[in-house]
């Protein structure tokens, strides 16, 4: 298959994942399977080995099926693949509300039939597909055409908050109709109330005593602190209509806020503080504007038991990685004091007694003196251990 070498970006031209791809016949349906190019043998999205640089990929596509490019931690895409959306060149409402939302590089896939889009971000859970929408950034390898979709733009963008409100919608949720979800897309609501009375209006609603402890900083009833960041976080979600920008700023006016919300956590350059409103904004679908008045003054229970689950699968191991560290690194500067010690009792020890110094009485065992048992025996006991 000819590719279009200079529609593919050039961003993602510089990373050497790219493989080939073969179709494949399995248990009666035709399948994509990735081709090391060198060989021009089976190749694996978990093995660097069986990638090469896009040149090299190129040249080999023209007599395979097609091109690939491998999706890994160590770089900041995120595919987004659409299936059974184009009909005579024109792409389903829902189709369209995606690519419009996303506004990124954008391609037709090898069968025409659907489009990719590419965007630098990732996925803010485990969950990547629900019907003609899957998404992946890692360990997947994504069919590359060079067929760019005109209307959109040619280079790669950022998109980590769109891609949350979209996969939000048509990934993560699972309405009662699907079909209908995804043919009348929900607009984001933004709220127009001003910091002081939104602030107030969290403070009285009718979860406000735990609205009123996390902004002050208490973390009491939360397994760590990033539980208590992401609780806070959601409930600034509801309250701002999932505003990204708001959520930030407030919350770095909360005492929740530490030095650790600005620190790069994640291999796509994003900070602790940007994962953990993204995620946020991924599970609260519902919020004080779009509410009806009369429970308007509550967010819903569901935001805070899904931010929850989720933080305990992702936010809480972090948390919890960070902790053995710190005790590790502990440990490693008891241990050094402890030798460094035990270094220095050697020295004692080898040093010739003066001859006025009076030698204990035989009676007392080694390491002993007066019935306790000295440092020196003490560390030769732990190292012994």
């Amino acid at each position: 298959m000819t590719v279009d070498s200079d529609a593919i970006p050039a961003a993602l031209r510089e990373y050497p994942q790219w493989v080939c791809w073969r179709a494949q016949e399995r248990n009666g349906k035709l399948t994509k399977v990735p081709i090391d190019p060198h060989t021009r043998s089976f190749a694996s999205v978990s093995d660097p080995d069986t990638w090469t640089h896009y040149e090299l990929a190129a040249g080999v596509a023209n007599i395979e099926d097609g091109l690939g490019f491998v999706f890994t931690d160590d770089d900041p895409f995120l595919g987004v693949d659409l299936d059974d959306c184009r009909t005579d060149g024109e792409l389903t409402a829902w189709a369209r509300d995606i690519v419009d939302r996303l506004d990124s590089y954008t391609e037709i896939s090898p069968s025409g039939e659907g489009v990719h889009v590419l965007i630098e971000g990732d996925i803010p859970s485990t969950k990547s597909r629900r019907d003609n929408v899957e998404c992946y950034d890692t360990n997947r390898f994504f069919t590359m055409t060079g067929d760019h979709l005109a209307e959109t733009p040619d280079r790669i963008e950022a998109r980590q908050d769109a891609f949350t409100r979209v996969y939000d919608q048509y990934v993560y949720s699972d309405p009662e109709s699907p079909a209908e979800a995804l043919d009348s897309p929900r607009e984001p609501t933004t709220s127009l109330l001003p910091d002081d009375e939104l602030l107030e209006r969290a403070m009285d609603a009718k979860n406000g005593e735990k609205f009123e402890r996390l902004w002050h900083g208490s973390t009491l009833g939360y397994e760590s602190h990033s539980e208590a960041d992401m609780a806070l976080c959601c409930l600034l979600a509801f309250w701002t209509g999932n505003d990204a920008t708001r959520i930030d700023d407030l919350f770095r006016n909360s005492r929740l806020y530490r030095d650790k919300w600005d620190d790069v956590h994640y291999a796509d350059g994003s900070t602790y503080g940007e994962k953990t409103v993204a995620r946020a904004i991924n599970v609260t679908n519902e919020t004080y504007e779009s509410c009806p008045e009369e429970s308007r003054d509550e967010p819903s229970g569901k935001v805070e038991s899904r931010a929850r689950s989720q933080s305990s699968a992702d936010v809480v191991l972090a948390e919890r990685v960070e902790v053995l560290t710190d005790r590790v690194g502990s440990l490693e500067r008891q241990l050094t004091t402890l030798q460094n010690e035990l270094d220095r009792l050697d020295r004692v020890e080898s040093t010739p007694m003066h001859p006025n110094v009076e030698v204990p009485d035989s009676s007392v065992s080694e390491g002993e003196t007066n019935g306790q048992v000295s440092l020196w025996t003490q560390l030769k006991q732990i190292l012994k251990k």
